[in-house]
């Protein structure tokens, strides 16, 4: 896959089509609208993002509505455990699967972030050979492993900073 340098140069557009081009659009619309909403609400969230390892390499994913790269994940449903979520959007976001009994909290953080009180665990998973994955050119506009350095040195959300700076 392309590996993009910095936000908007060099992401992924290959076989993206208009319509994708539209869900993008509209994703980075509403994404635009939730943050305007934070700002007056301030809401408290809780998300699950996963770290997925492999040969020292960790999973990256660039949304279509947000600069910053991240990690897999989104918000924890009700009665769904942090493992269960990130689980979840692992497989809706990279169509990789992994089974919730095999994943581990790695790190608990609050950020102020986007205009919200952003409660974040990160759970992280070591899987023996590199999977395959694919994103939908829509939410996900790129994925790629890539070296806890390369992460460090990109713009990346703060819970992610947190994780990778804080690991031996």
């Amino acid at each position: 896959m392309n590996d993009p340098q910095r936000p908007g140069d060099g992401d992924d557009q290959r076989g993206a089509t208009l319509v994708d081009l539209g869900f993008q659009t509209a994703f980075k619309t509403a994404h635009r609208m939730l943050r305007a909403w934070w700002s007056v609400r301030r809401p408290h969230t809780r998300g699950a993002l996963v770290a997925l390892w492999n040969e020292g390499e960790i999973l990256l994913v660039k949304n279509s509505y947000r600069n910053e790269f991240t990690l897999p994940g989104g918000y924890v449903k009700p009665g769904e455990s942090v493992a269960e979520a990130a689980a979840r959007e692992l497989a809706e976001e990279c169509e990789i699967r992994v089974d919730p009994a095999a994943i581990t909290t790695a790190y608990v953080g609050v950020h102020r972030y986007e205009n919200r009180i952003d409660d974040v665990t990160i759970v992280e998973v070591t899987v023996p050979y590199r999977p395959k994955f694919a994103v939908d050119h829509r939410e996900v506009v790129w994925a790629g492993f890539v070296s806890p350095k390369d992460a460090l040195s990109r713009p990346i959300v703060p819970h992610l900073r947190d994780y990778l700076s804080a690991r031996p």
